[in-house]
């Protein structure tokens, strides 16, 4: 995960109802996260590289051991103050005999029959494999997959949705594999501004029929 300086105009000034960061520049990141390797064994910070291949003086790459490590990072910086501009979190991966791999996972399921073809759908079009599946029954069932790490990113959430908070989730490193190409895992987009100013009521007009806007007419809207 990439983690940088706020490059946002609403930087240092409070918005949607936060406090505003008092920690904004890149020597107080950098001297927090390199404070946070003493004592913690499971991260590693690097230097990111920008597009034109040079090292970024504003932003860093956190590798951790999954989601869950990088975002509890996240929100004890934003706690103690800082302000953070946070990247898409990726996973690892490794070269091996002049290919490219990258980490997969072996995930156990256990849902309700009735939403045993939702969750088929959901992990094949992650590339997932399924190598087992179990009717006990008794109205549940068990499958086992193979899935890319990168898959699994953002899952859980749709997971929960899609079984209605009654399917179980575990998951576990199996290995790599060679790069098993793109994944579509978002099947909706998002609409973004592309200038600064107060909103109109006509434009949203127009616009409101597209998706759910998070502003209403008259609104300072800033793009960050």
């Amino acid at each position: 995960m990439t983690i940088g300086v706020n490059t946002s105009p609403l930087a240092g000034k409070a918005a949607g109802g936060n406090a505003p960061g008092t920690k904004l520049t890149a020597r107080q990141i950098r001297n927090r996260l390199d404070a946070e390797l003493v004592g913690n064994v499971s991260i590693r910070v690097l230097q990111a590289i920008g597009t034109d291949g040079a090292p970024r003086p504003d932003a860093w790459e956190v590798q951790g051991r999954g989601e869950l490590a990088l975002a509890v990072l996240v929100e004890l910086m934003r706690r103690e103050g800082f302000e953070l501009t946070v990247g898409k979190p990726q996973v690892l991966t490794k070269e091996i005999k002049g290919k490219l791999h990258e980490p997969v996972e072996r995930v156990s399921v256990d849902v309700p029959e009735d939403f045993m073809g939702v969750v088929t759908q959901l992990l094949s079009l992650r590339k997932g494999r399924m190598e087992t599946m179990v009717n006990h029954g008794t109205g549940w069932c068990r499958m086992e997959w193979i899935v890319p790490s990168r898959g699994l990113i953002g899952f859980r959430t749709e997971f929960l949705t899609e079984t209605r908070g009654t399917g179980q989730l575990h998951h576990i490193l199996e290995g790599y594999e060679p790069w098993h190409g793109e994944l579509r895992t978002r099947p909706n987009g998002s609409m973004v501004a592309d200038r600064r100013g107060p909103t109109t009521g006509y434009a949203l007009t127009n616009l409101q029929e597209r998706g759910a806007l998070f502003i209403g007419p008259r609104s300072r809207y800033t793009r960050g």
